[in-house]
């Protein structure tokens, strides 16, 4: 009889305790929603005194309890209340504390970064440090472009006030340069395969209509943080502080082969070729370690000396030695520009679309193929109308400079508008009955056009 009453309690315990846990998230439920209701509609006055009771209760119940209480935390702090600063850091903490499979942990670090910058929390050094953190510990998802921008942006600061050494900056300027390019190349090959799926003639979803804007508007912003990083790196990296500090270091640092990279890296980049010491650096990086690098220094050299066939060979060779996608583009692109001023304009063309195929969002290669072409009109088409038509491949060339390159967008855009001043009129069309033609092209440039309908 007692065994049997030990048992009867037993079940009933565990069936209670099974009852309450079951309970748990439906209170969970209704708790989370008395948050999230007001927070999606913005009532965030309404949503705040539910927030404490749904991270005290229920903290790993929904990752919205933290993606509605950023939202919540921005908009106090955005319209004066800096009580909520830490409130607003603690949600991001939170976030990756519970939910650290499906949060970006770069993103996530360098947003909380970017709250102490923006409310001046802590000192330089230490604002520097949590951007730096967020980097190194996942600079795949430490995309913002404003965050990318302050964290250099920090660097020269501590620079001018003695806490980093010049090189450090250098470095750094490389790294956040290198991750813009990056990043714009993702999404100027995503922009690239919409734009042209749409000239095909096919029209986009309403879904692929919002990438597209996305994309054109993350490029925007790329485009401008790139004009802000070289504005506030200013006269730091010219050739007449590059030259004496590594004058200076040349000889004790002659046979450290990552000092030479870097030395003949940053003064090609500046394009301080001419001087004596990009010379004495490139002989003896070809010496301790030939390489890609070496070939196109190598080719500089034999540019400046005025060997131009003997410059696009050293480039040809660099290119195939080398494995970066966006420094294989930069050469192609270089050897695109040497060929076009040689006048070998099929060539050219080839190497500037060899670049666009390593770096997508390189735009100027698409104005260099539409000034190509315009400047190639008298010598393509058999009439008046033909050669002018070659206008509208120009224009078009342009256009796709200005969408997929947000640095150069406004001069390409004029030159568009530029090009289709010059090709056919509405009246010429009319005139020569050649609306909705299409009119194929002999000439080096190939291909065809539509003209348009009346």
């Amino acid at each position: 009889m007692k065994m049997k009453l030990t048992l009867l309690i037993t079940v009933l315990v565990i069936g209670f305790v099974s009852k309450m846990e079951a309970q748990v998230p439906n209170e969970c439920y209704v708790t989370l929603s008395l948050f999230v209701e007001p927070a999606k509609a913005k009532n965030y006055n309404g949503a705040l005194p539910y927030y404490e009771k749904v991270v005290t209760e229920c903290p790993k119940f929904s990752m919205a309890t933290y993606q509605y209480g950023t939202k919540m935390f921005k908009y106090f702090v955005k319209n004066g209340d800096k009580s909520k600063i830490d409130d607003l850091i603690k949600s991001y903490e939170d976030r990756m504390a519970y939910f650290p499979n499906k949060t970006k942990k770069g993103k996530t670090l360098a947003s909380i970064a970017q709250v102490k910058y923006d409310n001046k929390i802590g000192t330089k050094m230490q604002q520097f440090l949590a951007f730096d953190n967020a980097y190194k510990e996942d600079a795949e998802t430490f995309t913002s472009p404003k965050s990318l921008y302050t964290y250099f942006s920090l660097a020269v600061d501590l620079y001018e006030t003695g806490e980093k050494e010049v090189e450090d900056v250098f470095d750094l300027y490389e790294v956040v340069l290198v991750k813009i390019i990056t990043e714009e190349s993702h999404l100027a090959a995503k922009l690239t395969e919409l734009i042209d799926k749409q000239e095909s003639g096919v029209k986009l979803s309403s879904k692929e209509e919002r990438r597209l804007k996305g994309h054109e508007k993350n490029l925007v912003a790329y485009g401008k943080v790139k004009g802000s990083v070289d504005g506030k790196l200013g006269n730091l990296a010219d050739c007449s502080n590059l030259i004496p500090l590594y004058n200076k270091n040349f000889e004790e640092k002659k046979d450290d082969i990552k000092w030479v990279k870097k030395a003949a890296a940053r003064m090609s980049f500046k394009e301080c070729t001419e001087d004596d010491l990009f010379i004495k650096l490139v002989e003896q990086l070809d010496r301790l370690e030939p390489s890609a690098e070496t070939k196109l220094y190598l080719s500089q050299l034999e540019k400046n000396k005025g060997n131009i066939s003997k410059s696009i060979a050293y480039l040809e060779e660099s290119a195939a030695m080398q494995e970066d996608p966006l420094k294989k583009s930069r050469l192609y692109f270089r050897m695109a520009e040497l060929k076009r001023r040689q006048g070998s304009l099929s060539s050219a063309r080839a190497n500037y679309n060899k670049a666009l195929k390593y770096n997508p969002s390189y735009g100027r290669c698409y104005l260099r193929i539409a000034l190509m072409y315009s400047n190639s009109s008298s010598n393509c088409g058999s009439s008046v109308f033909e050669k002018r038509a070659v206008n509208w491949l120009a224009a078009n060339m342009a256009d796709k400079a200005a969408r997929v390159d947000a640095s150069i967008a406004s001069s390409a855009r004029k030159a568009a508008s530029s090009y289709r001043q010059r090709a056919p009129s509405k009246s010429d069309i009319f005139s020569d009955g050649m609306s909705g033609k299409t009119i194929s092209f002999n000439c080096w440039i190939g291909g065809s056009v539509k003209v348009p309908n009346l």
